[in-house]
């Protein structure tokens, strides 16, 4: 069965728009909740947002189709993603829902749809939810008497803020650290700085002022340079952009240079070996973290094990393998030992706790090896199958085998758009620049061939 609901992070669309009507979230809750319906005892789903105005809708209209079900439905109000998940297990609940789009726009909403564990739902959950939707007649609701109870919970945030804290040992504080946190206007823009503040630091905010239509808007994780202005502005010790729904995180040092996270993990990763913390020999990362970060971690003679873009296949190999650190370059870091999910604050107050301890500045600590040149170019296509024209495959094998010894190659179709993306990645910049643009050219030619 074709998907035509689920995308690689949940449901995503144009508020408002097919897929994301309130129409839409009511029977996801009614489908959901009657899948999730289990025993006679009652069954609860969690649900939170971030702060886009198209929240208000949605989350309204999951409560009536997940009450409608028979589930009890308890409101969170705006709050991080990773606390949804931490959440879920903590009260019990048989189901979580994020509503969120994450770094996207505020026109955009979402639903990130989690299991008891915590974890986001298997591909076949998914489709099974899928079938249910695009059937006629809507499942079985509940009896009269049976129809759930919805109840806004309180007290959400403090336990998020306290949870974040404890991952950190007690003897650790932020005392002496100017911190500027942008919380792009989203979910976080109470948690982050309370914790933060919680432990010590001198807090700087900015992105926590959220109006409906702001989240993301020229701030947080994708749109660093406010941050950048703000560490210069009051002299901080560090920046820390988080995106919409707080599961991503990047970092901007006292100069000014924004840190991925890939130096990110590298820095997790190789003080958890220091310490005896770190599981599976290495971590997990996605095939579009840097050669920098692999060879880096080879030379403290720890793995890089690589997987399909998206966070959820980070997570699956982590689990299937006894990993501990994974996460990709765009700043989804899961963190396993503390939350099943990517969460922005928790892995930035592992960086912290690294920058407390050496005594030494960010631009030190976060500079665990130099990026291999790479180069990242799409091509827009309408149809067809060019990944699979003759001139296409002698071209990417001919590209292959010049890099084959000091660099990449990474050819896919976007999960999200009609684009073919094109990466390479080597010693000699030039050089890669070179192949990226002749691949695109040919895979442009057929594309216009076709």
């Amino acid at each position: 069965m074709k998907r035509r609901y689920f995308g690689t992070d949940g449901i995503r669309g144009q508020s408002n728009v097919f897929p994301m009507t309130p129409d839409l979230a009511m029977r996801v809750g009614i489908a959901v909740g009657t899948i999730f319906r289990r025993g006679t005892h009652r069954n609860r789903v969690v649900i939170g947002k971030d702060t886009r105005l198209s929240g208000y809708m949605l989350e309204n209209a999951m409560v009536a189709g997940f009450t409608a079900a028979g589930v009890d439905a308890f409101v969170l109000g705006p709050i991080p993603t990773p606390a949804v998940a931490m959440l879920t297990r903590s009260l019990r609940a048989d189901i979580g829902v994020m509503i969120s789009a994450s770094h996207n726009p505020y026109q955009d909403n979402g639903i990130k749809l989690f299991g008891p564990d915590g974890y986001k739902l298997s591909d076949e959950l998914e489709m099974q939810i899928e079938a249910m939707l695009e059937h006629d007649g809507l499942p079985q609701l509940a009896k009269a008497s049976d129809i759930g109870h919805a109840k806004r919970v309180d007290g959400v945030h403090d336990r998020y803020i306290e949870h974040a804290k404890r991952t950190l040992p007690r003897d650790v504080t932020l005392h002496g650290l100017r911190v500027v946190i942008d919380c792009a206007n989203g979910a976080a823009y109470r948690v982050a700085p309370a914790a933060l503040w919680e432990l010590g630091a001198d807090v700087v905010t900015i992105g926590t002022d959220p109006n409906g239509t702001n989240i993301n808007l020229e701030c947080g994780s994708t749109h660093p340079d406010a941050l950048r202005r703000k560490v210069d502005e009051v002299r901080a010790d560090i920046g820390i952009a988080l995106d919409g729904d707080a599961d991503r995180v990047q970092i901007v040092d006292e100069n000014g240079k924004l840190i991925d996270g890939d130096q990110l993990m590298a820095v997790i990763a190789e003080t958890w070996a220091a310490d005896g913390m770190l599981k599976g020999g290495g971590l997990v990362a996605t095939v579009m973290s840097n050669l920098g970060l692999e060879r880096f971690l080879k030379s403290k003679k720890l793995g890089l094990h690589r997987t399909q873009v998206g966070d959820r296949y980070v997570v699956e190999h982590m689990r299937q393998n006894e990993f501990n650190v994974g996460g990709e370059q765009s700043g989804h870091i899961v963190l396993s030992d503390f939350g099943t999910t990517g969460d922005g604050l928790v892995a930035a107050l592992q960086v912290l706790a690294c920058v407390k301890r050496s005594g030494r500045p960010v631009s030190e600590v976060c500079n665990r090896f130099e990026p291999v040149p790479q180069v990242l170019k799409n091509v827009r296509i309408s149809g067809g199958k060019p990944l699979e024209d003759a001139a296409v495959l002698a071209a990417i094998a001919e590209a292959e085998n010049v890099l084959s010894k000091n660099g990449r190659l990474l050819i896919r179709p976007s999960g999200t758009e009609p684009l073919i993306r094109v990466m390479a990645e080597g010693d000699d910049h030039a050089k890669v620049e070179r192949i990226v643009d002749e691949l695109i050219g040919v895979i442009g030619s057929v594309r216009s061939a076709a």
